[in-house]
């Protein structure tokens, strides 16, 4: 396994997933490895979609499919290709099997088979199809028939794999698989062959769930004439107890990782160290992840899933990232929030929303934690945190707010340095510590006790929302104060 050797050969790989539920973290780690792989040669990636599953294909898993990819600007050179396009080609080969005599026709019904691996069981055997049909003199007429390939029952079939070393299969272990069913559908088995050689797949790299195919797979490929692509079978991913990965682990689609607020390059960077590694680096640009990549530093333990490691990877990026870009990912979450409407809002520019972009990054782990701690900035109508209207809005901050109300309106400039002034000035004047007077006014102009820095808050908000929001607490307090003496 050197790196060297793949200099003179165009590289090709693929990612096949089958279209039968959502993206998951195991399917897109072997899409980003192969991805990375096929980059790092300037070879090709073909998106290929599994969907000989007719009943449990559907359309839109292809969709989100293709959607989790592209959020992770996992891009493909061909395709994507679907399989249930491609039969014509699948009949070819099937029947050139038929002509040579490495595939005959079987006539046994569902219920038969049934009964036969019902007696292997019985008989303590594997419970394997026994080659009834397999040299049939009389073929039974106006009965239904499946394909079989007449799989080699002696000796080994080897896999020369890439991670584990040789893996060695005893073909006693194997038996005639079913190439095309009765209903006219060819089997996966048989098509993934058919298309890795036709594609001219050069590298297989995929999950250990597929090695014990593997045997069945090399087997057709000798037997259609083709030569095997090299193969590599990563190993799994598992949950912090080490069992395999689940939904109770977080293994959900790799979009619901987008709506809870994780940025792509925070995924891409976390999914590619899960069996991967580059010395101790851990935080790699994509650049570095092509350069850097080969197949020698894959892992062959299994990696553990770590949700404290990816919400970890996405705080740094969240903190080290472009304002504008973080502003582009942050809109969706404005929008689900509530905080920005498609229909009122429409007009406000990404300059606008990265404003308040920097004041945020150090506290937020998750888009979704921005996006709530900025509501402050686009709300047009401020809520109030109940205990803490309470607590700081009460009729002794009024003075305080009308004066810095007036100091406001007659300040030429609104910058950090002149608003640390208004503040001296009025702390000094009072008597009073800045806190006593920092938390009345960030509950007036956020809603909230807890906000980004005073002077960040009031230089986003500009000098009119900062005075309009004043005022709007100081007849919050006086509407509290009537209410309260007319109870009494």
């Amino acid at each position: 396994m050197n790196e060297g050797d793949y200099m003179n050969e165009i590289i090709r790989v693929r990612f096949a997933p089958s279209p039968t539920g959502y993206l998951h973290i195991g399917g897109v780690r072997t899409a980003l490895f192969n991805w990375l792989f096929a980059r790092h040669h300037k070879g090709r990636f073909i998106l290929r979609i599994e969907d000989t599953d007719i009943s449990r294909s559907t359309d839109e898993s292809i969709k989100q499919i293709i959607e989790g990819l592209t959020w992770l600007s996992i891009d493909w050179d061909e395709g994507p290709f679907r399989q249930t396009e491609r039969r014509d080609i699948y009949i070819q080969h099937i029947e050139r099997l038929l002509k040579e005599g490495k595939a005959y026709r079987c006539y046994c019904t569902p219920d038969e088979l049934e009964q036969k691996r019902k007696e292997a069981l019985a008989k303590g055997e594997k419970p394997k199809y026994d080659g009834h049909c397999r040299n049939l003199d009389t073929l039974p007429a106006g009965r239904p028939w499946a394909v079989r390939f007449k799989t080699s029952m002696e000796g080994n079939t080897i896999v020369e794999d890439l991670l584990r070393g040789k893996v060695v299969f005893d073909n006693k272990e194997l038996d005639d698989l079913i190439i095309l069913r009765s209903d006219g559908i060819p089997t996966y088995n048989f098509v993934v062959v058919v298309d890795d050689a036709t594609m001219k797949i050069t590298h297989v790299i995929r999950g250990d769930d597929h090695l014990s195919n593997t045997p069945r797979q090399v087997q057709l490929y000798h037997g259609l004439g083709y030569q095997p692509p090299r193969f590599l079978h990563l190993s799994m991913i598992l949950g912090s107890d080490k069992t395999r990965l689940s939904k109770r682990h977080g293994a959900t689609s790799i979009l619901s990782y987008r709506d809870m607020g994780y940025l792509p390059e925070a995924m891409v960077n976390y999914l590619v160290r899960l069996g991967w590694s580059y010395g101790d680096q851990e935080i790699f640009s994509k650049e570095e992840l092509i350069e850097k990549f080969s197949i020698e530093n894959i892992g062959k333990s299994s990696a553990v899933f770590n949700p404290e490691k990816l919400l970890w990877l996405n705080s740094h990026y969240i903190k080290n990232g472009d304002s504008l870009y973080l502003a582009s990912h942050l809109i969706p979450h404005l929008l689900k929030e509530g905080i920005l409407s498609e229909n009122k809002d429409s007009g406000i520019s990404i300059k606008e929303i990265a404003k308040v972009i920097p004041s945020l990054q150090e506290r937020s782990k998750t888009l979704i934690e921005m996006a709530k701690g900025a509501d402050f900035f686009f709300d047009k109508e401020i809520q109030y945190d109940e205990n803490g209207a309470k607590r700081f809005l009460t009729p002794s901050i009024i003075p305080i707010f009308e004066k810095l109300i007036d100091m406001f309106e007659r300040s030429e400039s609104f910058d950090t340095d002149s608003l640390k002034r208004i503040f001296t000035d009025i702390t000094e004047k009072e008597g009073v510590e800045l806190g006593k007077i920092a938390q009345p006014v960030r509950l007036a102009l956020t809603g909230k006790t807890v906000s980004p820095g005073i002077f960040d808050v009031i230089s986003l908000l500009g000098q009119d929302r900062v005075i309009e929001r004043l005022k709007k607490g100081i007849r919050y307090i006086q509407i509290s104060l009537k209410r309260d003496l007319g109870s009494i």
